[in-house]
């Protein structure tokens, strides 16, 4: 079913789909004990929390955290989650974002991975937490929706979606510069940039770990380990992440079959491409171009 306005929940909760990566969609909870969301396969869209009160816990995988005031934790799509009031906190209250992340803000925050796609950004006496707070602030008044104790907004379409995604990315770099991570920091190497260049400038190619690590002079094993270093997530997550992207691109912008957008997009079969696509964006391939295109 796909994810929009009408059809969101205004709390999730256990079993309550997660809003695909073509929305971003922001909020601010003050939850009590009891409170908790756990998805099983994952969601299909990045989710950004900003601790302002209390504590919350948050799983990805095997990995946890437990977040307090001013802590930023992200949990990347396609991987088991669960979050939650933390055992013994009266409130959690925080802000948070479903989107689809900019590939420019791994390496911001790569320093901070937990594990393959859990990321947390702790508070910093030099953090500006208020500066943070107002950047959420403006995506929900940007949309008319600054009221209310739960308020929930969904940005859809140019331009609403980039300037929620602009002051997203505002939340993210004040977070890690005032923690002291810079983009291009001592875990960054040029031969793993290379390396997403590659991917980035070709989706659809037969790319392969060893392929890749052959093209930048490095092991297979070290290419792995220097990659999910820098940009906190496995080259195969960084393929199939580059791979759904490029073929949402060609569902938007042609008539191509969905056979030929698997193709295109470096799918081995129409239909393993259908169920990954599902699973990411909400919806099947052609679902997806219909509601872009009304």
């Amino acid at each position: 079913m796909p994810v929009r306005a009408e059809n969101l929940p205004v709390t999730a909760a256990a079993g309550d789909p997660s809003p695909p990566p073509d929305l971003v969609v922001t909020g601010r909870y003050d939850q009590g004990p009891g409170y908790r969301v756990h998805r099983p396969r994952g969601s299909a869209s990045w989710l950004f929390t900003f601790t302002t009160g209390g504590h919350g816990l948050l799983r990805q995988g095997g990995a946890r955290t437990r977040a307090g005031a001013g802590d930023l934790v992200v949990l990347a799509p396609g991987t088991a989650h669960r979050y939650a009031v933390a055992p013994g906190a009266e409130r959690w209250r925080f802000w948070w974002a479903h989107c689809g992340a900019r590939p420019s803000w791994t390496p911001w925050l790569a320093p901070y991975a937990l594990a393959d796609g859990l990321y947390a950004v702790p508070s910093a006496p030099a953090a500006p937490h208020e500066r943070i707070a107002v950047a959420f602030a403006r995506m929900l008044t940007d949309r008319g929706a600054a009221r209310g104790p739960d308020p929930v907004v969904v940005a859809d379409g140019f331009p609403a979606r980039e300037l929620a995604l602009c002051a997203l990315e505002e939340a993210v770099l004040l977070a890690v510069s005032g923690a002291g991570a810079t983009p291009c920091g001592p875990r960054d190497d040029p031969r793993v940039r290379r390396a997403e260049e590659l991917i980035a400038a070709d989706p659809g190619a037969p790319h392969t770990v060893r392929s890749l690590a052959e093209s930048v002079a490095l092991s297979p094993s070290r290419f792995t380990h220097l990659f999910t270093l820098r940009t906190g997530r496995s080259p195969m997550r960084a393929l199939r992440e580059a791979r759904l992207r490029h073929a949402a691109r060609l569902l938007r912008g042609t008539d191509l079959t969905v056979e030929r957008v698997a193709a295109a997009s470096g799918f081995p079969s129409p239909h393993h491409f259908s169920r990954i696509f599902r699973e990411r964006y909400g919806m099947p391939p052609g679902a997806y171009r219909a509601g872009e295109r009304r």
